[in-house]
This record gives structure tokens, sequence and C-alpha cells, in this order.
């Protein structure tokens, strides 16, 4: 009970744990992944490649100024690294990466905070 979680066998998800603390049952496979561009065109190319590599879902699209825009994007763990992946690819051919990163099982309230 160290580490404030507990199996759920409820929750019909595979390798999903209650936080004891928020009560909330989450995928333990679960992860976000940024990619930071400069200039529109690339976060849009960015975007639609890590999408059509794998299934995840398009978070939003922050636009944090002076042209740089981050695209967060979530799925599960191995999904989340392929559309990182295939998105900073992307990103290179048609404009200027800045950063790609995966953070996998997130921390409950940086999810809230970032999503």
């Amino acid at each position: 009970m160290g580490c404030g979680l507990q199996p759920d066998g409820d929750s019909g998800v595979e390798d999903s744990f209650q936080d004891l603390n928020t009560g909330e049952v989450r995928a333990m496979n679960e992860a976000i992944g940024m990619i930071e561009t400069k200039g529109l065109v690339a976060a849009v190319h960015a975007s639609d490649a890590a999408l059509k590599a794998a299934n995840v879902t398009l978070v939003k699209q922050l636009n944090i100024g002076a042209a740089y825009i981050t695209t967060i994007i979530k799925g599960d763990v191995g999904s989340v690294r392929a559309a990182v992946d295939a998105g900073a690819a992307a990103a290179s051919q048609s404009g200027e990466l800045v950063c790609a990163h995966l953070i996998p099982r997130p921390e409950a309230s940086l999810l809230e905070s970032v999503l």
C-alpha cells in the first residue's frame, strides 16, 4: 500500500490500477506525447503523420508564441512512441522540429493540468 495504488479487477481494462488517493482508475500503459515545432505547416504535417501512424488521439495544440506550436497526443505507450517518431520525422521534413518527447504513465495531476 506504500505506492497508493491497488489492482482493480472491475474496470474492464487490462493492467489498470485504482489510485487510492483520487479513486481514479487508470490504464498502466497510458502515455502522452508532445511534438513541438516552429511554424504552423510543420505542426500540421507532424500531427497528420502522428495520427496516421498509430491509434492515438490528438488532445490539443498549444500556440506557445513566436511561431512555436506544441502538439499533444495520447494513447497506449507503444502507439504514442510510434506516433511521436512519425510526427517528429514529418516535422523535420517540412519545417523545424524543436523537441519531441514521450511520457509513459503520466501522473494524474499532470494530465489534469496539461489536458
